[in-house]
C-alpha cells in the first residue's frame, strides 16, 4: 500500500489506486479490507492530487495539534494572551521579542 507514494506520476497512481480499490471491494475479502477499497474509491482523486503536486497540510496539522495540546493543558482557563505564551514556549521557539507586545492587565 506504502508503495504507491514511490511514485511520481499522477496517472499511474490515479489507475493503481482504482485497481486496488476495485480489488478490495471483493465479497472474499473481510471486511475490514472492503471499507478500505471503499475509502480508496473515495479518495483517489486526492491521492492522485498529492502526486501531481507533493504538497501535504502536514505542517498545518501539526501546528493544529500542538494548539489544542496547550489549551487541553490549560484546564479552562481560556485568557489568549497567556494561551499564546503557553504556545510559543510549548513549541520551543520561542520569539521573545513578542512578550513585550504582551501588555498585563
Amino acid at each position: 500500500m506504502r508503495e504507491i507514494y514511490s511514485h511520481t506520476d499522477g496517472d499511474l497512481a490515479l489507475e493503481w489506486v482504482e485497481r486496488l480499490g476495485a480489488d478490495m471491494l471483493d465479497k472474499d475479502h473481510p471486511i475490514e479490507m472492503r471499507s478500505l477499497g471503499r475509502t480508496l474509491v473515495r479518495w483517489k482523486q486526492q491521492i492522485a492530487a498529492w502526486h501531481r503536486s507533493q504538497v501535504t497540510n502536514g505542517p498545518t496539522e501539526a501546528a493544529n495539534n500542538m494548539v489544542k495540546r496547550v489549551k487541553r493543558a490549560a484546564f479552562g482557563f481560556t485568557f489568549f494572551r497567556n494561551d499564546r505564551i503557553r504556545s510559543l514556549l510549548y513549541a520551543g521557539k520561542p520569539n521573545w521579542s513578542l512578550l513585550a507586545t504582551l501588555v498585563p492587565r
